[in-house]
């Protein structure tokens, strides 16, 4: 046996773009026996996390459940099965998400028209709405939280103009779903892909969609097939529907770790888990500000409450911060991609890695990091304005 496979692995503060923290009750379900994937008792676990997924993402739609793969395949399955060769298809790209959104609409035969903003602030919803009214629209896809720059895009004026002109609305929702407010009825969203590793801290490899009845509807109504048979959502309602017909083995430990996950979420209740966030967003960016450092999205109201993407200081090596953080501490946070890279850290405060510790312990070890580097940083000042701002809040 080599030495690396006698090592045990070392423990990770979590607290960049993904995965989370995952608490203890989600990993000791993930250690159950494992039963069929038509089970009875298997059943009624896909329909208790059916009902617990629609609560999560403020829908009724029938079709909400958990494709198996990661957000990735999530955002595969959306495209794939409306999206038809030469469909006029909007895209909304702003950031790494918005591309890769941009690459599978592109890989599925249609007419991809984008409409470009800059990294670190939202689209400008009337230049979508231009877009959208240029042809026979037949999707528009967004993103709703950017993990690659932290913000937030609106999306009210964008599905307005989607709806207006009879197309249907897409949505990102990986690092949004359990920390902002995510309403899919409310808003009039068709189809809403997210993650399991972000805000739901359960483990990556799970993908929780929801397909409303119009987009069941364009669904049936195809010319063509859907170009994946994995990801037909025809096909998977015969599993997820009433019929429970065999499709594909699920993955039966991830359905355990996802209907924990999900349980601890009711038992938070909704809308204190959105306040959670955005308290520690808030603190923390009252701590990195109180450093005099800079958010990479200027506008509070477009920032993430989840994803934190902040300028690095001028002078400063990100990559030997991070690496430092990472070996000495055990923190882990993320760098830029992109044209962000090497200009911005993005600090993850998503479900169970969203704590006022956590606030506290990377305000302090960032503080270190920089003090290292020479960079002027008034001593305690970060954890300092932290705690002030919990106080007010």
């Amino acid at each position: 046996m080599s030495k690396a496979a006698r090592t045990p692995l070392p423990e990770r503060v979590l607290l960049g773009p993904g995965p989370s923290t995952v608490d203890g009750r989600v990993l000791r379900a993930m250690s159950r026996p494992l039963i069929g994937h038509l089970d009875p008792e298997f059943l009624q676990i896909m329909d208790e996390t059916q009902e617990m997924l629609r609560h999560v993402m403020g829908t009724e739609n029938r079709m909400t459940f958990a494709i198996a793969g990661t957000g990735s395949a999530g955002m595969e399955a959306s495209i794939v099965n409306l999206v038809e060769p030469g469909d006029r298809v909007v895209v909304v790209v702003a950031g790494v998400f918005g591309v890769r959104l941009a690459e599978q609409v592109r890989r599925n035969g249609a007419d991809v028209v984008t409409v470009e903003g800059e990294w670190g602030a939202p689209v400008d919803p009337s230049a979508v709405a231009e877009a959208i009214e240029g042809g026979d629209t037949k999707v528009v896809a967004v993103v709703h939280a950017e993990t690659s720059t932290g913000v937030l895009q609106p999306l009210d004026e964008i599905i307005a103009a989607a709806r207006a002109h009879g197309a249907l609305v897409v949505v990102d929702a990986v690092t949004s779903l359990g920390g902002h407010p995510v309403r899919l009825d409310e808003w009039d969203i068709d189809v809403c892909y997210s993650g399991t590793q972000k805000c739901l801290s359960c483990p990556p490899g799970l993908a929780p969609v929801s397909f409303n009845e119009r987009a069941m509807a364009r669904v049936k109504e195809r010319s063509t097939p859907v170009r994946s048979w994995y990801l037909d959502v025809g096909l998977l309602d015969g599993y997820w529907g009433q019929a429970r017909a065999y499709h594909h083995t699920a993955p039966i430990s991830m359905a355990f770790a996802l209907h924990e996950a999900l349980s601890m979420i009711r038992e938070e209740g909704l809308e204190p888990r959105h306040a959670r966030h955005h308290r520690n967003h808030f603190a923390l960016v009252a701590g990195l500000e109180a450093m005099g450092m800079r958010m990479q999205v200027e506008n509070p109201d477009h920032r993430l409450w989840s994803l934190n993407a902040v300028r690095v200081p001028d002078g400063v090596d990100e990559a030997v911060v991070r690496g430092e953080l990472l070996t000495r501490l055990g923190i882990e946070i993320g760098g830029g991609l992109g044209p962000l890279a090497g200009q911005i850290w993005r600090i993850g405060l998503m479900g169970a890695s969203s704590t006022e510790n956590n606030v506290v312990l990377v305000l302090g070890a960032l503080e270190a990091a920089l003090r290292r580097q020479e960079c002027a940083v008034s001593p305690g000042a970060g954890v300092a304005a932290a705690i002030g701002a919990f106080a007010a809040n």
